[in-house]
């Protein structure tokens, strides 16, 4: 080994170390701001039930009566792939995996509901409900039949349903606390933020309840509901979303856009209010921006065409619920909302068609970048990041196998997570 080359340098140590010292909080903020992704599951979609609806049963239901949509409206793989437009190779990898998701895991994300779907309630019927929706999913993750997430959505924090929403609140929480504990899997949603004080708020009404209890501080995140303008642009011209992360302090996970709401408060007609309105694609494009980096997640709406009827009318909602979800994941929104049982078999199909149409060539870019070998496209450590995490949302949600995976990159599900994880200033560690 030869000598090392000397080099020359103008400037002293110090002038190194007094930049770093300025940066400090600069360094610091980055940290708090942007952790980056947390690196769990996330839900491809979330269900919402009715609070008075909600039962022990509920979740294999959904899978049943989606099973039943397909044996009646595309019994086999070739009429499903008609009805999609699913490739020769796709129709059947997609079918199946289809079929066997609804039977093991049909509900990824469960959110029973006490806003907008519940609807006009007494105090004591609502109690009723809370309590009873702790119990059934403190029951359910102790036997086994919990989706992965589950939750529920409160009212919102404005003043004519504050109290209620509270309430409702306390008594789920305290049930489960009292069941056994808050299951990893909770998930509660806060609705119709229009001011980052109302994230604040409810941060605080957190904060009481952990310490109440004797839980550890920021135990018990949140997902943020966007469905007023207010909470995309503020009064001053500022982005209320970016702020209501920050309001949040750690705690929230996800941004969830209101596709009717959002779109009725523009004052976009019935008829036109949908995921795919330039006014949904503005406001989206705004959370997206606002949550990148701070490993909070966006989640697109939903729609409201619901695959009932005919067999001709569930083929044209099933086209069209396809559609807008290959059209989302295209856009890097990798989770949104199913209102209807029937909505299912056309969520996975095409979650499970965006993973497993791009899956070779992901594989093999991802192979050729971890063993520095060349090829037709040059990627960066970002790219391989974005390959990796590609990768992995495919595996977590049922598309891909973790051997098939391996079989195709030479990696473990380790090494796809160390590809994923890195934060922004780590990144130029992964391509040495």
């Amino acid at each position: 080994m030869g000598q090392q080359e000397k080099v020359a340098t103008s400037l002293a140590g110090a002038v190194s170390e007094g930049i770093s010292a300025s940066l400090a909080p600069v360094d610091a903020e980055l940290a708090r701001r942007y952790p980056g992704d947390p690196g769990t599951r996330q839900p491809v979609h979330t269900v919402y039930v009715p609070g008075d609806a909600f039962a022990a049963d509920s979740i294999r239901s959904w899978g049943d009566q989606a099973l039943a949509a397909l044996d009646e409206h595309a019994p086999d793989a070739a009429s499903f792939a008609a009805v999609l437009g699913l490739s020769d190779e796709l129709a059947a990898p997609v079918h199946d995996r289809v079929r066997a998701k609804l039977e093991r895991e049909p509900i990824e994300d469960l959110r029973i509901d006490f806003e907008d779907g519940y609807g006009g309630r007494g105090d004591a019927e609502e109690d009723t409900h809370a309590a009873r929706a702790a119990r059934l999913i403190a029951e359910a993750y102790r036997n086994g039949t919990a989706a992965p997430y589950m939750g529920i959505r409160m009212k919102c924090m404005e003043a004519a349903v504050r109290e209620r929403g509270i309430r409702t609140l306390d008594i789920f929480l305290t049930g489960l606390a009292e069941a056994g504990g808050l299951p990893d899997g909770l998930v509660l949603t806060l609705p119709k933020v229009t001011y980052p004080e109302q994230v604040t708020a409810f941060v605080r009404l957190l904060e009481a309840f952990e310490k109440t209890r004797g839980l550890d501080a920021g135990r018990i995140g949140f997902e943020i509901q966007i469905e007023t303008s207010q909470s995309i642009l503020a009064a001053d011209g500022t982005a209320a979303v970016a702020r209501m992360i920050d309001a949040a302090e750690g705690r929230a996970t996800g941004l969830h856009y209101g596709t009717f709401d959002y779109s009725a408060c523009l004052g976009v007609s019935a008829a036109y209010q949908a995921s795919d309105h330039p006014a949904a694609d503005h406001a989206k494009a705004v959370m997206q921006v606002a949550a990148a980096g701070t490993g909070v997640r966006v989640s697109d709406g939903s729609t409201n065409v619901l695959p009932v009827g005919t067999t001709e009318k569930v083929h044209d909602a099933w086209r069209l619920h396809y559609g807008l979800t290959r059209r989302a994941l295209a856009r890097a929104y990798y989770q949104g909302w199913d209102m209807h049982p029937g909505h299912l078999p056309t969520r996975y199909a095409a979650v499970f068609a965006f993973y497993r149409e791009g899956f070779e060539q992901a594989a093999a870019r991802l192979r050729a970048y971890a063993n520095h070998a060349g090829g037709d496209v040059m990627d960066e450590p970002a790219t391989a990041k974005a390959l990796s995490s590609y990768l992995l949302r495919g595996i977590d949600c049922g598309a891909l196998d973790t051997a098939e995976v391996a079989r195709f990159t030479g990696l473990t599900r380790a090494d796809l997570d160390g590809f994923a994880a890195p934060r922004r200033g780590d990144l130029t560690a992964t391509a040495e």
